[in-house]
């Protein structure tokens, strides 16, 4: 076979490493204060472009100083100037750039007075004479000059691993050209990177009709005087000189002078044992998680890893059953599925086991049914370890077992620790410990579970290294969590939560999926008829999903003034059109369009396709491990969305129903709560006296902004601006924001929010101490010590750096409120099994709980709701719950 020579442009991919990342840059930060975005892509090109490739020679070829130091800068003083400066964060990256290239077995190379260019052009024509298959790898285009029918040059095409590959037959079907032509056409329109001109007013498409009718710049001249006279002939004449001075700058160099022999730039491979050190060093956990998981596999050789126990792993039959009683008194379980949706998705296997007796695996679920594994399960004292308890408490009443003993959810422990970057993986966020092991994609492949790999050992082996990570991982987790004084949050509130929100998600909630289908085909109706009155409007049919040819329609063909352009044309977005509304009738006819579509594609449509046949329910998955606040969001569908602006969206709730003849819906929301926490953790005696003597708070803050008497009446209006400006607070709102919010100029907007803080004045002083304590901590807490982490808080973009303190502000006041509403979910369920009540707890909608009951217990659960909500916390401030109850849910709002 042809033997490879790989060449690699060293500083163009670097500089695109480095802004493929940008936007984390403050966020990718080693423990030595080191920025890694540069390198952190640089590698995984190293990981996926390069290692697989595996070349007989490969070199990485940098620039030596700056274009100054070369030829070309003799030629030219002024090539290369104009340059932003290099970005220091991106300049501290370098040597460890280097570092990584060496550790990948690529040679490094620079010499003074020449480009990365000239290195590359030289050995691409020594590697291709002597029988070398050359690719090369660059993020400049000027280089794919070299490309002929041995040299392949491929060009970045997005970050640096998607690729774009010239070849002479490509080049000459893309341009025209052929890649000697590719140097003409930079003679005639120079190069504005590089700062240096080629001929007046001859841009990319001019440069390609010349050279596709004289050649090269030689023949243009050699004819210029048969040429007609235009103010082209007149550039062409006038920049002769510069056109080949031009040609010179962009001729890369194949005959350089190079102090390395091609035969020594041998490709030596990966130094696993050095690259896991260098690793360590930048904080790389999910390489390092690989190269572990490669030697865990036996596919590297070297390292600990050699030495680690290894997980013992049987394959669980009928015949084996009765050596699962000898497992003792903690166990890891874990049930596999194909997908995320633990409620339909098939099961795949499971696992049962301890690193002390081994792991159980099998993939006949029917096994966990049998007598000696249901007393296992079913044992309150046999410990249990998971990872992700709720998901494992739905599995396993699938299949009629009640998973109990579950003390360790490592998901839930991993969550609370750190809500960033928690991707809900095993694998990574094991990483955290430094324990590592493989991930479901390089098992099952990237989202591929349900095709699960004919390989039945492999599937079980990985089965029992989740189990076996479990047990791993329960010490460090726990003992973080003690250090964070989080064991109560974990404990108290998230543990037995899985399990509410575990029954809650199994009981689902009852659909008249007759009333939802017919509330669609009234929207349907109405959407035709509203189709019909803007084609009218418009004189014509077109896509009215298109915002292309909505954008043409509105602003080409009718007039209509452009607000906003996009990219790809002009800007549709809702913001736009309420703007433009009251100048054509066509715009309203849209936005309602646009309303009514959306109620029938995502929440009729939407709905009734996830109505479960068995029970005519809506089983919804509430994420516990999502939000950076704590709050719960919903999916599967997302119940918690459902419109109430308008009336069509909140007639959707009358399809929810009670699942039981004679019942009814109940529901008890807490009232202004994240006000009222906001009185309590500031401590604000003004804020806190309104809500000890039950007045209307925003009335109250009218009141206060617009400098009334206190026996004076607050309008509409005023009341709308006060309850602006509160929760605006809440969220670290600017003037501008206010501004923009309220439809008031900034002053106004400032004036109300210095008058605020005037007349709450403990409000203000605690933002400034929490912003504070945010810059020297690195976190913020709620009321129950969850945290959030705050990476940005000492970025040096304002941007960043602003948004992070909004942050610390916001997110005690909602995460407490979080807090509080799950304290309340955990003690309302008890309350209900104490008192023998049949009603159920069903769904959770921010601040609200809902419920069903027999109509003959509502007194009851009211009383009993509102007085453990109301005491689930104890606040300087009272709690305020309202309830209601009705058929559906509409009527109980």
């Amino acid at each position: 076979m042809t033997k490879k020579l790989l060449l690699i442009d060293g500083n163009s991919l670097a500089f695109r490493a480095f802004y493929a990342m940008y936007q984390q840059l403050d966020r990718m930060i080693s423990h030595n204060g080191l920025h890694t975005n540069a390198l952190v892509a640089f590698n995984n090109f190293l990981d996926q472009i390069v290692d697989p490739m595996q070349p007989d020679l490969a070199l990485v070829a940098w620039d030596a100083g700056s274009g100054k130091d070369t030829y070309r800068g003799q030629l030219f003083p002024e090539y290369k100037d104009g340059r932003s400066k290099t970005p220091s964060e991106f300049k501290e990256q370098f040597p460890y750039l280097r570092e990584m290239v060496a550790l990948h077995g690529l040679r490094n190379y620079e010499k003074i007075g020449l480009e990365a260019d000239d290195i590359i052009g030289t050995y691409s024509r020594m590697g291709e004479a002597a029988g070398y298959s050359v690719t090369i790898i660059t993020g400049d285009q000027d280089l794919i000059q070299l490309a002929t029918d041995n040299i392949t040059v491929n060009v970045t095409k997005k970050g640096v691993t998607e690729l774009e590959r010239y070849t002479p037959a490509y080049i000459m079907e893309k341009y025209g050209l052929t890649p000697q032509q590719i140097i003409e056409k930079k003679a005639l329109t120079g190069d504005t990177s590089d700062n240096y001109p080629g001929v007046t007013k001859v841009g990319e498409k001019t440069a390609l009709k010349l050279l596709a009718e004289y050649e090269n710049i030689d023949n243009l001249y050699a004819n210029i005087e048969d040429m007609k006279k235009s103010k082209m002939k007149e550039n062409l004449i006038n920049d002769r000189e510069s056109a080949f001075r031009a040609r010179k700058l962009a001729t890369i160099s194949t005959d350089a002078t190079l102090d390395l022999p091609l035969q020594e730039i041998e490709y030596r491979g990966i130094d696993y044992d050095k690259l896991v050190l260098f690793y360590q060093d930048l904080d790389f956990k999910q390489q390092l998680a690989k190269i572990k998981a490669l030697r865990k596999s036996g596919q590297i050789a070297g390292g600990d890893e050699q030495n680690e126990t290894q997980v013992h792993v049987v394959t669980l039959t009928d015949t084996n059953l009765r050596a699962v009683t000898m497992l003792g008194k903690k166990v890891a379980v874990h049930i596999e599925t194909t997908g995320d949706n633990y409620h339909i998705d098939e099961m795949i296997g499971f696992v049962i086991g301890n690193p002390e007796v081994g792991y159980y695996a099998s993939r006949d679920m029917t096994l966990l049914q049998t007598t000696e594994l249901k007393s296992i399960i079913e044992d309150e004292n046999v410990v249990k370890n998971v990872f992700n308890v709720k998901a494992q408490l739905i599995l396993f009443k699938r299949l009629g077992l009640q998973l109990k003993g579950t003390y360790f959810d490592f998901l839930l422990a991993a969550y609370l620790l750190d809500t960033t970057d928690n991707d809900n993986e095993l694998s990574t966020l094991a990483q955290r410990f430094d324990v590592y092991m493989s991930s479901d994609d390089e098992i099952y492949g990237k989202g591929a579970k349900f095709a699960v790999p004919d390989d039945e050992g492999r599937v079980l082996m990985h089965l029992a290294h989740k189990a076996d990570t479990l047990m791993q991982l329960e010490l460090p987790a726990l003992a973080a969590l003690k250090a964070h004084e989080q064991m109560h949050l974990y404990t108290e509130i998230e543990l037995p939560l899985a399990h509410v929100l575990a029954d809650m998600e199994y009981q689902g909630i009852r659909i008249n999926q007759t009333r939802l289908y017919d509330m669609g085909v009234d929207l349907q109706g109405r959407i035709h008829t509203i189709e019909d009155a803007i084609y009218i409007e418009a004189g014509e049919k077109f896509n009215i999903n298109s915002p292309k040819q909505l954008g043409i329609l509105l602003f080409e063909k009718m007039g209509l003034p452009v607000i906003k352009k996009t990219k790809t044309g002009y800007s549709t977005a809702v913001d736009v059109l309420e703007k433009l509304a009251s100048q054509a009738p066509i715009v309203d006819h849209i936005l309602q369009y646009r309303q009514l579509a959306k109620l029938k594609s995502t929440y009729i449509d939407g709905m009734l396709s996830v109505v479960y046949p068995q029970d005519s329910k809506i089983h919804t998955r509430f994420l516990q491990t999502l939000t950076q606040t704590g709050r719960l969001s919903s999916v599967d569908p997302n119940l918690q969305n459902i419109p109430m602006r308008t009336e069509e969206g909140r007639l959707i709730r009358k399809a929810f129903v009670p699942s039981e003849p004679n019942w009814q819906i109940f529901g008890a929301d807490y009232s202004q709560i994240e006000l009222r926490v906001l009185a309590h953790i500031t401590g604000d005696k003004n804020m806190q006296k309104a809500f000890l003597n039950g007045e209307d708070i925003h009335a109250e803050t009218a009141r206060a902004v617009f400098g009334l008497a206190d026996d004076t009446p607050v309008d509409a209006n005023m009341r709308r601006t006060a309850k602006a400006v509160n929760f605006g607070i809440v969220y670290g709102i600017s003037d501008f924001g206010l501004a923009n919010n309220l439809g008031i100029s900034r002053a106004e907007a400032k004036q109300f929010i210095d008058t605020y803080f005037k007349e709450f004045p403990q409000i203000h002083e605690w933002m400034d101490k929490i912003k504070q304590s945010a810059h020297e901590l690195g976190f913020v807490e709620t009321i129950a010590k969850r945290r959030r982490y705050l990476p940005n808080i000492q970025s040096k973009n304002f941007n960043l750096r602003s948004f992070a303190e909004r942050t610390a502000m916001n997110s005690p006041i909602q995460g407490s409120a979080a807090d509080i509403i799950k304290i309340a979910m955990i003690k309302v369920n008890s309350a209900l099994k104490e008192n023998n009540l049949q009603a159920r707890m069903l769904l959770q909608v921010h601040d609200e709980l809902i419920f069903e009951a027999p109509s003959n217990e509502i007194s009851e659960l009211s009383e009993l709701v509102t007085s453990v909500m109301d005491s689930a916390v104890s606040l300087d401030v009272p709690m305020k719950v309202d309830n209601h109850y009705g058929d559906t849910w509409y009527d109980a709002k």
